[in-house]
């Protein structure tokens, strides 16, 4: 007769999820660049090889409002995974962190963050698209802002100081937003707000 085979017990250790609420402060404005409906229905009858309708006039000012996040509390908003990826991005700049780790370790709720301070204003730039042609962009631009930001994290990969200190190289050296450090630029900066430090625009 066989001998039964022993049964591994195998312990499945529990996650240890904390929550945290960050403050962040603009160090340079932030500009946004949402896709608007008509831009993306654009882009979709192009993959589907449909008729191209005729160009319509430059609306400067509807641009403007396109590209800005509209929060569903009022006023406005921007993507909580763009900073998300700017702190995932920052893991390039401390020691002992990975980035595939990180990606799973933190989570920031819901989708957008309110964005406070100063209101947006219209800024124009001129910017290259295919074949080298130029042609003019029109986007909001928050010149002061800050927002907060809800995160969950498993406390058995990540401390608070290191998601502290993760968001504050984010803030240095990745950005958010059109034109950041991560593509060149020098936007979409920010820092977390310590102690009682006054906020933009309030």
């Amino acid at each position: 007769m066989a001998t039964p085979k022993k049964q591994s017990i195998v312990e499945l250790p529990s996650m240890d999820v904390h929550t945290m609420e960050i403050t962040l402060i603009g160090d340079s404005s932030l500009i946004c660049h949402k896709w608007s409906h008509k831009a993306k229905k654009q882009m979709l009858a192009k993959q589907m090889k449909e008729a191209q309708p005729k160009k319509e006039a430059k609306n400067p000012e509807q641009d403007f409002q396109d590209s800005l996040y509209k929060h569903p509390d009022g006023g406005y908003g921007f993507p909580v995974v763009a900073f998300k990826a700017a702190a995932v991005s920052a893991c390039r700049f401390v020691d002992g962190l990975k980035m595939t780790e990180a990606r799973g370790a933190f989570h920031i709720n819901n989708e957008l963050a309110k964005i406070e301070g100063s209101e947006p204003v219209m800024r124009e730039d001129m910017v290259k698209v295919g074949m080298g042609t130029a042609d003019l962009r029109y986007r909001g631009e928050f010149p002061q802002w800050h927002t907060t930001l809800n995160i969950r994290y498993n406390a058995r990969i990540f401390s608070p100081s290191q998601i502290l200190n993760l968001f504050n190289h984010a803030g240095f050296g990745v950005g958010v937003g059109e034109w950041r450090p991560e593509r060149n630029g020098s936007h979409g900066m920010f820092h977390i707000r310590m102690n009682d430090e006054s906020l933009p625009g309030s």
